[in-house]
């Protein structure tokens, strides 16, 4: 009977305690502002940082507060600045989406290895040994510790270890990138047309040793076609994306090693 009463006790309490944390909960609950709402309620909830706050609704705290400017949001991209800055009462700056690229196709096939690597099969836990087993320490490690990153599932591996990104997928939140120990994954414009898709400043001799696919910054591009955008920096050429596409195109067949390729492929 006592332990009747006792259970009868504790479950009046517990509904007392209940209604009283109610009441408490509504009497000094703290209202939004309707704009922070607004901006909450309209971000797309992918929570990838690439705005470089801890989630969105960081971010639209920081837009409302005006820490942060509107745009930042990849996923979002043009629309949600529009619809944010609308919100804000500011004037909608232009964003130029951006998309992932591998800057390495040396394969496992196309590059020589130093030794053979038998740890966690991580990219960052590969570097830490002598930055990694690859002869080229520019390169991809084919890990796929980007792939485990990826909110979209926009990676891929083939067999012989390439990682490629499929643009229709991604997001542009740069996981990809700041995971990878060797700056292999870049962001690029979108609207790039090409991309010289190698990593390595080491000079020519080294890299026709380690690798069938690297650039050797053989200065074709810049000088035969300086209408390309192409410039040579300490051994690898680099792309300016708002260059001519047809004299890149130009370039890309004159590149002894085919290392200037379409951004879409």
């Amino acid at each position: 009977m006592s332990v009747l009463i006792a259970c009868l006790i504790l479950l009046v309490l517990g509904a007392l305690l209940g209604i009283g944390l109610s009441i408490a909960s509504k009497k000094f609950a703290v209202e939004k502002d309707p704009k922070l709402e607004a901006l909450e309620a309209m971000m797309p909830g992918a929570n990838c940082g690439g705005c470089g706050y801890a989630g969105c609704s960081a971010y639209a705290n920081a837009v409302f507060s005006g820490e942060a400017a509107p745009g930042l949001c990849a996923p979002g991209g043009q629309a949600l600045a529009n619809k944010m800055s609308e919100v804000m009462g500011v004037e909608a700056e232009e964003v130029e989406k951006k998309v992932a690229y591998v800057f390495c196709q040396g394969s496992c096939s196309k590059t020589t290895n130093d030794f053979e690597y038998k740890g966690l099969e991580d990219c960052n836990a590969a570097a830490l040994l002598f930055n990694g087993e690859g002869s080229c320490k520019y390169g991809c490690l084919h890990l796929g510790s980007c792939m485990q990153v990826c909110p979209e599932n926009a990676i891929s591996r083939d067999e012989d270890g390439q990682l490629t990104v499929d643009r229709e997928k991604c997001i542009g939140c740069g996981k990809c990138t700041k995971v990878c120990p060797h700056n292999v994954i870049k962001l690029i414009p979108a609207s790039a047309w090409y991309v010289v898709a190698c990593n390595s400043h080491d000079n020519g001799a080294k890299v026709r040793k380690v690798c069938e696919a690297g650039c050797i910054g053989c200065k074709i591009c810049e000088t035969k076609f300086p209408e390309s955008g192409f410039k040579v920096d300490s051994f690898l050429a680099v792309a300016d994306y708002s260059a001519n596409p047809d004299e890149q195109a130009k370039a890309a067949e004159a590149c002894p090693r085919k290392i200037i390729r379409k951004a879409e492929e």
